[in-house]
């Protein structure tokens, strides 16, 4: 057993030992299917921070490595019911390197004129001189010196035996900024391993795990056997990027926690057919009971401050609806995967959607702000920049905006959105009942933070405009029904006649009715609201 070479299974181990360990050992199913496929065993899995990357390597490490005798470990799982679970159990060598660790290890080897001149460099010997304990009947003198990519080939053509490569962070030097010798010596230890015709056949699997896809350039022609797999497209992956929509139902019950609240902070991210979770940010919230934002433990809001104010064309605009909650339309074929050259806001989106601060709707090809917890960083971003002063402004307008209508002031509401109109008509006309909806959703862009939102409800006989469902069910509901060059009347009375608050079925307690007219001659609002209880 070694560090980087078959490695035993104590980082899996600890986690499972917390009883909060979410079962995702199906992982496994999944990747045996692929083992020594040549069109599918090379595998590039990329998520954002928290989201469970390094425990997914843990858990592969522990299952193949035979460093390990995990049988007991994977006993309370689902893998341990698959045909295939003993067949590959702990019967492979195992090539694991955290490169983020490995890097920040040998930034800090003094004295620094000693250690060897590469990160890489560093790895190697690490790693060779591991092959050389584990495998001390094999002939690894090798022309040119030491290589990882030599050692397996030579253990390989001697003994037979192959290698499972798993390679936690291995964007790290593309996401830092190191050396060009240092990313020369990475291009090249990636080229050996993976585009070596030589030793392909004694790699069955290479599991490679990063925050960006596969970039467009050096680093994808030595990487392009590799099948990616990142928040834009997951495929037969998505159910292991983060937390499902049942498996959340499932903590919230044990630890007897509201799930729609959990749902409102942390759901959002839509891939293939599943409502995927932020896995970090959900065990915090159900384990303590604090339900907030915890995407500044481990990143700021200044990845999205620095981006936003590149000041592509329209991006300000995009800004000020996606805090409103819409959906902005989003081209991501063009971007190059890296962390700098973004030439447009396509590529500012596509990168926030690579790093969650952006979820991607794959079918309206469009981006959004998946949550509350997102939306908070959000709002983080834009407070106290200068170029987002009319954003910032209409969320202060809009807190007082909310206040006016809980308060039941119908007037103090028309002149709130008297107001308000002045911000959002440089991104929306006001010449329809759907524009006027959504600068009136954008109006109450603070409410996001207390209440779910759902635009165009079915109800009673018809459809809502907006209806607002508090988290807090001591708050009131509310049912907004709008009307263009007509009455705040008109608006109300079909709130009533159509029994719109059929569509909160399961609430009981005070709803407001809240009618609100935009006449287009006097550019002027009337609103009415009224409080019905539901029992």
């Amino acid at each position: 057993m070694g560090t980087y070479l078959n490695p035993g299974n104590a980082n899996f181990a600890e986690m499972a030992a917390t009883g909060r360990y979410v079962d995702k050992t199906m992982l496994i199913d999944l990747t045996n299917r692929r083992l020594s496929d040549p069109t599918f065993k090379f595998v590039c899995v990329s998520r954002p921070r928290r989201f469970g990357k390094s425990l997914a390597g843990d858990m592969l490490v522990a299952y193949y490595s035979r460093g390990a005798d995990s049988k007991e470990l994977f006993a309370p799982y689902k893998i341990s019911g698959t045909a295939d679970f003993g067949r590959n159990l702990n019967k492979f060598n195992v090539v694991y390197i955290d490169l983020n660790a490995m890097y920040s290890k040998w930034l800090s080897l003094e004295p620094q004129e000693k250690r060897p001149a590469t990160a890489i460099g560093y790895a190697t010997g690490c790693i060779c001189r591991e092959f050389r304990k584990q495998f001390p009947d094999v002939d690894f003198d090798l022309e040119g010196g030491d290589s990882v990519a030599g050692f397996i080939q030579q253990a390989y053509e001697q003994r037979q035996e192959t290698f499972i490569i798993i390679i936690d962070e291995y964007d790290v030097f593309v996401r830092e900024e190191v050396s060009k010798e240092n990313s020369d010596v990475y291009l090249a230890f990636l080229n050996s391993l993976f585009k070596n015709a030589s030793i392909k056949s004694a790699i069955p699997l290479a599991y490679l795990t990063g925050i960006l896809p596969i970039m467009k350039d050096k680093v994808q022609s030595k990487l392009n056997t590799f099948r990616p797999y990142n928040m834009l497209y997951a495929g037969e992956f998505s159910e292991f990027v983060g937390f499902t929509s049942g498996e959340v139902a499932e903590l919230c019950r044990e630890y007897g926690r509201d799930y729609e609240l959990c749902r409102s902070w942390y759901d959002g991210y839509r891939l293939r057919d599943f409502e995927v979770y932020n896995p970090e940010a959900v065990m915090e919230a159900v384990t303590t009971g604090e339900f907030r934002s915890y995407w500044s433990g481990t990143s700021t809001y200044e990845v999205v401050a620095q981006k936003i104010r590149m000041n592509f064309a329209g991006i300000r605009d995009d800004v000020v609806a996606m805090l409103a909650g819409e959906k902005i339309p989003v081209s991501v074929d063009m971007y190059d995967n890296t962390m700098s050259g973004l030439r447009c806001k396509d590529d500012v989106y596509t990168f926030l959607i690579h790093l969650g601060y952006l979820a991607y709707d794959e079918k309206s090809q469009e981006c959004y702000i998946p949550n509350r917890e997102i939306h908070e960083e959000w709002r983080k971003a834009v407070r106290n920049n200068p170029d987002y002063e009319v954003t910032n402004r209409i969320i202060r307008d809009s807190e007082r905006l909310l206040s006016a209508t809980l308060a039941g002031d119908g007037e103090a509401v028309a002149l709130a959105l008297d107001r308000s109109h002045g911000h959002v008509t440089s991104n929306l006309s006001y010449n329809n009942e759907q524009s006027l909806q959504s600068a009136i959703y954008l109006a109450y862009i603070y409410a996001l933070n207390l209440y779910t939102v759902v635009r165009e409800m079915t109800a009673g006989r018809g459809y809502a405009d907006i209806v607002y469902i508090p988290f807090d069910k001591s708050r009131a509901a509310l049912i907004v029904e709008l009307k263009h060059n007509k009455s705040a009347g008109t608006a109300l009375t079909q709130i009533k006649e159509k029994q719109y608050f059929q569509c909160l079925a399961n609430w009981s307690g005070r709803i407001l009715f809240v009618g609100v007219n935009y006449d287009e001659s006097t550019k002027k609002h009337e609103c009415r609201i009224e409080q019905f209880v539901k029992a």
